[in-house]
Order: structure tokens, then C-alpha cells, then sequence
């Protein structure tokens, strides 16, 4: 039994918009960055469904290379609000500003 393509569509879209919520209305930095992963897999999601539809694997390729760079975004993204946190004690968006200097 397989999927249908409007279900994964479906699905992407409310990730995606889950993503934008916690992007726009949060103030804790990893819940920031969980939520830009939340958008990146909506995506991912969406290239494997076009994918699958056009029986092709460039979106299943392009996915694979996409996770690699979120690996890596994710180490930078830890390693930045770690840094925050020991400068300023906690991790919020609107403090970050007040680092310079």
C-alpha cells in the first residue's frame, strides 16, 4: 500500500507551517533552530513526493545532500547557542544583539 502524493503534500505543508510558527513566535534559540530543521524536512518531504511522482531520483538525491549541509548547520547552529549562553547566561533571539562589544 502505497501513499498517496496529496497525503505527503498535505503533510509537508503543515511541517512547513509548524516551522514558521516556531521561527516567527519564539524567542529560545534552539527552539529556533529546531524549527528551521522542522522547514528543511518539510522540504525534504516534498522533493521525495515530486520524486516519486515523476519516477525519478534527482529529489531523493538533492535530499541526500540537503541533510548532509543540515548536519552541519546543525553543529554550527549548537556551537553559536552555546556561545550565547555562556556570554549572556540564556538563549534568547533578542539578546543577541547586545554581544557586540
Amino acid at each position: 500500500m502505497s501513499v498517496p502524493i496529496d497525503h505527503l503534500l498535505a503533510l509537508s505543508a503543515v511541517l512547513f507551517t509548524i516551522g514558521v510558527a516556531g521561527v516567527l513566535l519564539r524567542r529560545n534559540a534552539m527552539v529556533v533552530l529546531m524549527s528551521v530543521e522542522l522547514m528543511l524536512n518539510a522540504v525534504n518531504i516534498t522533493l521525495v513526493a515530486a520524486s516519486r511522482l515523476h519516477l525519478a531520483l534527482d529529489g531523493q538525491l538533492f535530499v541526500f545532500f540537503a541533510l548532509t549541509v543540515a548536519a552541519a548547520e546543525v553543529a554550527v547552529g549548537l556551537a553559536l547557542v552555546v556561545a550565547i549562553f555562556h556570554a549572556l547566561g540564556r538563549t534568547d533571539v533578542d539578546d543577541i544583539g547586545a554581544m557586540h562589544g
